[in-house]
């Protein structure tokens, strides 16, 4: 019998509901992984891949069919006249016909393209880096929009957790003060009023009770999980924070556009190049190759070709100060960043140095206001003090209790806005 109802136990126990608790890095993974935006990594990489196939695609050989029929007004003719000379008077050349036709392919393989196509290459490479980057950065901002929802629940948490204790001192007093109203000491007036402080505290209970919910609502959209009311977040441990060194995604996006900059130019610089390749035409028409024969004939060229396109001379110097340019704005805009993240990061850090001085004086504080609430709370008892002096000691222990969640939270917070900040 008494095994069977342990058995019962363990099992309804099992069954009840267990909630796991929610730590930050755990939903900047989510948030992350959840973001529409993510899916854009396969994109590029896909665009990555048809671009370099492209690129490649200029050492085979290129074939080119062209057909073409016309008719001019004159043809080649020999301007001899054999009628003059007897033993010549019956030969004849005859003359060309003024409707022509041809057909040819033409094959034509690289030799050597300068180095257009590797700068090509190389360029779109780097553009798929520039662009990584990029998405990077944007998906970095989703870490303080989580930041500011997921301490946002625990102030919630932390001033909900408050409250109840609030009701219950008031709870206490209410019946301190039900007490003596036979006694004549204390009326149905000081009664009421201790009552006007319960129904305001389970007001506020409720309002930021609604305020964790649609922050909950909030947290679950960017995770991709529903979270009901029960889910509990874990609150992360206070560590002494170091002042690394920083390690944001927007340093490796500056780095990722000059490198881009240098492929830039050596696409530049392959345009200067002379080309080399190997070429082959065959040809079927009429006239063929003998211009000079009339019908349709087959024939066949096969040489080496260079090109040189000397304009590209002309603009070369401005592209290069072009780039330049480009090189020296984002050489400033990174110095810009790193100057900015440096001062936020130093005021970070004195923000977190002041909420520790804060702290240390909190726990004194409570205590001394706990000590002058019972205090007072005797008075009340002896009818040398008024109800409403006690509604003030309560509220006054509850604010300096409130005060240290929030001192604690917003260093809290602020350590991991200093992370942010650093990438660290």
């Amino acid at each position: 019998m008494y095994r069977k109802t342990f058995f019962l136990i363990v099992i309804l126990l099992l069954s009840l509901p267990t909630f796991a608790q929610l730590g930050i890095e755990e939903c900047y993974e989510k948030a992350v992984a959840n973001y529409p935006l993510v899916k854009q990594y396969g994109l590029i990489e896909q665009s990555r891949e048809y671009n370099l196939s492209n690129a490649a695609r200029a050492w085979l050989p290129q074939i080119s069919l062209n057909a073409k029929a016309s008719y001019q007004s004159d043809v080649t003719k020999i301007p001899l006249d054999f009628s003059q000379d007897p033993m010549l008077v019956n030969m004849k050349i005859e003359e060309l016909s003024k409707d022509q036709y041809g057909v040819t392919l033409d094959v034509t393989q690289t030799l050597w393209d300068g180095g257009a196509t590797k700068a090509r290459s190389e360029q779109i490479k780097a553009q798929t880096a520039v662009e990584n980057e990029e998405l990077k950065v944007n998906l970095y901002a989703v870490k303080e929009r989580i930041n500011q929802i997921f301490f946002g629940i625990l102030l919630c948490d932390a001033i909900l957790e408050q409250n109840r204790i609030f009701q219950e001192n008031l709870q206490q007093n209410f019946d301190r003060v039900k007490s003596c109203v036979g006694g004549g000491l204390v009326n149905q007036a000081d009664l009421d009023a201790v009552k006007v402080e319960q129904i305001k505290a389970k007001q506020n209970f409720t309002q930021i009770s609604r305020n964790r919910k649609a922050y909950l609502t909030m947290l679950s959209a960017f995770i991709g999980e529903k979270l009901d009311e029960n889910a509990v977040l874990q609150k992360p441990e206070i560590k002494q924070t170091v002042f690394a060194e920083n390690a944001r995604p927007e340093l490796s996006l500056f780095n990722s556009r000059l490198t881009f900059l240098d492929a830039q130019n050596r696409e530049i610089n392959a345009s200067l190049m002379p080309k080399f390749n190997l070429f082959l035409t065959g040809g079927y028409g009429n006239p063929g190759l003998n211009m000079l024969k009339n019908g349709f004939t087959p024939y066949a060229i096969v040489g080496m070709r260079m090109s040189w396109n000397i304009s590209s001379f002309y603009t070369f110097k401005k592209r290069e100060n072009q780039l330049e340019t480009q090189r020296e704005n984002i050489v400033t805009q990174r110095e810009t960043f790193l100057f900015n993240s440096n001062l936020q990061a130093t005021a970070k850090q004195n923000d977190i140095e002041k909420y520790r001085e804060l702290l240390a004086d909190d726990d004194e504080i409570i205590a001394l206001r706990q000590s002058i609430k019972r205090a007072t709370e005797k008075k009340v008892e002896s009818g040398m003090a008024t109800v409403s002096d006690l509604i003030r000691e309560i509220n006054a222990e509850a604010l300096a209790r409130q005060d240290k969640i929030l001192h604690e939270l917003e260093m809290l917070q602020t350590v991991y806005n200093l992370k942010f900040i650093t990438n660290n």
